[in-house]
């Protein structure tokens, strides 16, 4: 009697070929299954895109005043109309996107990457060191982030670099508390023994052994920063405490023209809040679609 075994081309019902999924697969499966995810991400690339290519997209020098055209409506000349100054609108949002992604980004991953390694290793020695560090966490989370980054800009100034600073030390703890709740659990699976019983250092098991199987909550929380620190950038520039003049950015459009201006011209206020509003939205939309599509418990909802 012959025996039939199953091909190693086919899958068990032997209808259709197995195939290995590619990324592209994967990010196809993504694009089908989440789409409002996937306008979440278009709107954060096209966005990123254009602070990266702002030196050709944009028709004027966002920072020349331009006295003779001050506050005009959007036209053909200036598509978004131009500010109090004659600076054109959409220039300064289009630079403006760039000087965003960079806050954003920068104190998102920044903040990410240092609450990563304090959670994993938190979690990992346990003990004094855990108990010290958790406390540390607990007073910096007692503030608010926006209270806790303006108190940080009193100290080392204004300015892109200070901002990230300033954004980037509230969200450490944030990150190190969910992060070190996660480890805690990888911490007791068999093969973190079997790495101290083979004489692995320290380090090689908190970067190599732990930190790989936290990733999940990890990125979920890092695309959740982005637009939290977007949102900060905006307000410190707001209330005059972030990015300074004449560097252009949305906190200092909506700064310059959201009030006295909101009735004689209310585009100067309108574009930069619309611009806020999307990113943040954008960014949200895309954390969503992730956490369901990594979480085993939501992918299949």
């Amino acid at each position: 009697m012959t025996v039939l075994t199953p091909s190693p081309q086919t899958d068990v019902a032997g209808d259709e070929p197995w195939r290995p999924r590619t990324p592209l697969g994967r990010a196809l499966d993504f694009c089908r299954r989440k789409p409002l995810g996937t306008i979440g991400l278009l709107i954060v690339v096209i966005f990123a895109l254009a602070g990266g290519f702002a030196d050709w997209i944009a028709p004027f020098d966002p920072e020349e005043n331009d006295f003779s055209s001050m506050m005009m409506a959007p036209s053909l000349v200036h598509l978004l109309g131009t500010d109090q100054f004659g600076r054109d609108i959409f220039s300064r949002l289009v630079f403006g996107a760039r000087t965003a992604m960079i806050v954003g980004f920068g104190a998102a991953v920044g903040g990410g990457l240092i609450g990563l390694v304090l959670g994993v290793t938190s979690a990992y020695f346990s003990g004094w060191f855990d108990l010290v560090l958790q406390r540390i966490f607990d007073i910096l989370m007692a503030f608010p982030l926006i209270i806790l980054a303006l108190a940080v800009v009193s100290v080392f100034g204004t300015g892109v670099f200070n901002v990230v600073i300033a954004i980037t030390i509230p969200l450490v703890p944030r990150c190190g508390r969910v992060v070190r709740a996660s480890a805690l659990a990888v911490r007791e699976i068999p093969y973190v023994d079997a790495a101290r019983a083979l004489g692995f250092g320290h380090a090689r098991i908190v970067l190599r052994h732990m930190v790989p199987n936290v990733l999940a909550p990890f990125l979920i929380l890092l695309s959740a920063f982005v637009g939290q620190a977007i949102l900060a950038e905006a307000s410190l520039s707001y209330l005059g405490l972030g990015v300074q003049e004449p560097v252009p950015a949305w906190g200092l459009m909506l700064q310059g023209g959201a009030e006295e201006y909101a009735t004689t011209a209310p585009w100067i206020a309108v574009f930069p809040g619309v611009a806020i509003m999307l990113t943040v939205l954008g960014i949200s939309l895309f954390g969503d679609a992730l956490r369901d599509a990594i979480d085993p418990k939501l992918r299949d909802r």
